[in-house]
């Protein structure tokens, strides 16, 4: 005989439907279905603990108070655990485009974050060149603007492989070393060199790609600022290499425009190194130090995105080759992969490390590249503007 007790019945606006609570036990010999949307329809008024399944990332997900989060799983559809590749599944997927090796490349490679291992080839960049930036929403990715001084915009899709096309859209100013962050909707283009230094930001829609808009201007010029994002908010950090870096961070509200704002100051004048984020906080990664002589460094600090402040130290990379590497995450774990250690004769890396964002601590091995090299750049379709 079946039984069923409720101590309560309603909905969460109270205008029909079942929400069923106070139940100790639930079974089925099949499934149950739980609320679903995407990533744009999430709400924010429920209480914590609230599941739900996300249409656009294909995961189940939770309301801790504050932010949505997906479910970690360990899995053989995630990935080889076992520090051979990491090509299975479909889930938080990083894809690095571009690069130097000697030699302008056309790689994309990509990992499945939350597994260890070796990246496997994605497919190819619509052009061979390097200092591409990168940005993505939970399904499509964009790579941008390369040396010498591009415009165009390639998009590609993480729950595939196969080649980036060109969209046939274009950033306002062709240039080189421009980078880039997102939400869930917008992809922001900042900064480079077309040739002269530029402070030009733009934004796309990155589900109905066309040409970049004005979204307003830097406090500095120059390339290889590096950016995050939370969904609200996104930051650039340190640059540009010449003449002397910075150790500025400004922040945009992403769904607006406008020009960006001081943040804070990072511990050091620095470039070129990366930048990853969960929703709350973001973590600058290595790069190099300047003034001249500029010497690689393995420094990691973090800023907790929804206030302003100086960044606070983080831990260190486990190597000093991070140079013009390139940077994604997951909401829970980042990755840096690629780069050198500025130091002639400027050996590239495969090298990818990894950390967990929500802690502190120094980096660990996560896997190799499939090509050593530097001036990469990386984005992911779980990072922390999503």
């Amino acid at each position: 005989m079946s039984e069923i007790r409720v101590d309560s019945l309603g909905n969460e606006t109270n205008t029909g439907g079942p929400q069923l609570s106070g139940i100790t036990k639930f079974s089925g010999q099949q499934y149950f279905i739980p609320p679903r949307g995407t990533t744009a329809e999430r709400p924010s008024d429920c209480p914590p603990g609230s599941i739900r399944f996300n249409t656009d990332s294909s995961h189940l997900e939770y309301w801790n108070g504050l932010v949505w989060l997906e479910f970690e799983a360990s899995s053989e559809e995630l990935g080889d655990q076992n520090q051979t590749n990491s090509a299975g599944g479909t889930g938080v997927r990083a894809v690095w485009g571009g690069g130097y090796s000697p030699g302008n490349v056309n790689i994309m490679d990509y990992v499945s974050v939350p597994t260890l291992g070796n990246a496997q080839d994605f497919g190819d960049l619509g052009v061979a060149s390097y200092s591409f930036s990168a940005c993505s929403s939970a399904t499509r990715g964009l790579f941008s603007g390369y040396a010498p001084t591009g415009s165009n915009i390639y998009v590609f899709t993480f729950a595939s492989t196969g080649d980036a096309t060109d969209s046939g859209a274009d950033l306002s100013v062709g240039r080189s070393y421009p980078n880039a962050l997102s939400n869930s909707t917008r992809g922001v283009i900042f900064g480079g060199y077309s040739p002269g230094a530029v402070n030009t930001i733009d934004y796309v829609t990155i589900a109905s790609l066309s040409n970049a808009q004005d979204f307003g201007d830097m406090t500095t010029s120059g390339g290889q600022v590096k950016g995050c994002a939370s969904p609200v908010r996104g930051l650039m950090m340190g640059g540009p290499v010449s003449p002397a870096g910075t150790n500025t961070i400004e922040y945009i509200t992403i769904s607006t425009l406008g020009n960006a704002q001081d943040f804070g100051d990072l511990s050091s004048n620095k470039s070129q190194g990366g930048c990853i984020s969960n929703a709350i906080r973001g973590v600058y990664m290595g790069g190099i130090t300047a003034p001249a002589p500029a010497v690689g460094t393995n420094v990691m600090e973090f800023v907790t995105i929804a206030s302003t402040g100086n960044t606070r130290e983080f831990g260190d990379l486990s190597r000093l080759d991070s140079r013009d590497g390139g940077a994604a995450c997951s909401a829970t774990r980042g990755v840096f992969g690629g780069g050198d250690p500025n130091a002639s004769p400027y050996p590239k890396t495969n090298a990818i490390d990894f950390i967990t964002i929500a802690t502190t601590g120094n980096s660990s091995d996560f896997g190799d590249l499939t090509d050593a090299r530097n001036h990469v750049n990386a984005c992911s379709n779980g990072h922390g503007g999503l």
